[in-house]
């Protein structure tokens, strides 16, 4: 019911015109933040701590984020609208030629990224631009929710491979091949994460782009979708990064996550609106860390230990 529920809903998402879809979408936002009130607490608090604002402040920018979380959601519904004739009206690129950089070095890429912005709509940037692309991406706690996202990522041609299964490698014979494969890096790492200082405070990090490519020799490249003022979008590519080599294998993994975790921090600061802050990002305490082969420390602690 559910899964016809929200495929209909996409459906007539896709005859409105995109500029009408933002005016609705910032409606839905504004509900959603009267509505949920354990989620926008939750949000405000960890924003008061994560960016040492007041709360005043914390409330206005969560609030914002909100809206961009309504107008996302609706952009997820509205993308069997997107194709290749019509993607560089909606996205455009800035840095492109990291990432082109990166994939002729032949040994796939790992994709850096995060839930900012309209997070589903970076694929379809790659994808309808000519660079293959696929994702390791967590189901949804409900299988009708899977369903439909898994469905409109197929109408731009995604592949996406669910993390914690034997998907895995498929999702390594992807990377071998030479495609993008993706990673949100931004949720709890659970006990085998690496504990690493984010907006101030420990969190469990998840080590997936470092253990790829460690394993894989890929370079790995930040990218981050970002709203512009207009409602449309800009996909924001670092440099490419690769993993190094230096005498203690978790110390180095640890090292490279947070290489990495620095310049997700960086985006989130310079763009507060645009991520989810009511994420339980911080849900694993470090009391629960435990220790198995891919688990990263820094290399001081371990020698404290």
């Amino acid at each position: 019911m559910i899964y016809h529920t929200l495929m209909m809903l996409s459906r007539l998402v896709c005859l409105l015109p995109h500029s009408f879809l933002l005016t609705l979408g910032k409606g839905m936002g504004i509900l959603y933040y009267r509505l949920v009130a354990k989620q926008r607490e939750r949000a405000v608090r960890q924003m008061m701590e994560g960016l040492q604002v007041s709360e005043a402040e914390a409330r206005e920018t969560v609030r914002l984020s909100f809206i961009n979380l309504g107008r996302n959601i609706l952009e997820i519904l509205y993308m069997p609208n997107l194709n290749r004739d019509n993607i560089n009206d909606y996205i455009s690129f800035e840095n492109r030629e990291h990432i082109e950089s990166a994939v002729a070095e032949g040994k796939g890429v790992v994709v850096y990224t995060a839930h900012i912005g309209t997070w589903e709509w970076l694929s379809a940037a790659f994808l309808l631009t000519g660079i293959p692309a696929t994702a390791i991406a967590k189901k949804q706690p409900n299988e009708e929710y899977t369903r439909v996202i898994d469905d409109l990522r197929a109408t731009i041609g995604m592949e996406v491979f669910a993390r914690g299964s034997s998907e895995l490698l498929a999702a390594a014979r992807a990377l071998k091949s030479g495609k993008l494969l993706g990673f949100l890096a931004d949720q709890d790492g659970g006990p085998g994460g690496a504990f690493i200082d984010f907006l101030g405070k420990p969190a469990s990090t998840p080590m997936g782009p470092s253990v790829f490519a460690k394993k894989f020799g890929s370079p790995v490249v930040p990218a981050f979708i970002l709203r512009r003022p207009d409602g449309r979008h800009k996909v924001w590519l670092g440099e490419p990064m690769h993993y190094e080599e230096h005498g203690d294998a978790d110390a180095a993994l640890y090292d490279f996550t947070e290489r990495m975790t620095r310049i997700l921090e960086r985006i989130i600061r310079e763009h507060p609106t645009q991520w989810l802050w009511f994420q339980h990002r911080w849900n694993t305490p470090i009391e629960q860390r435990h220790v198995k082969h891919h688990t990263a420390k820094p290399l001081e602690e371990k020698h404290e230990s």
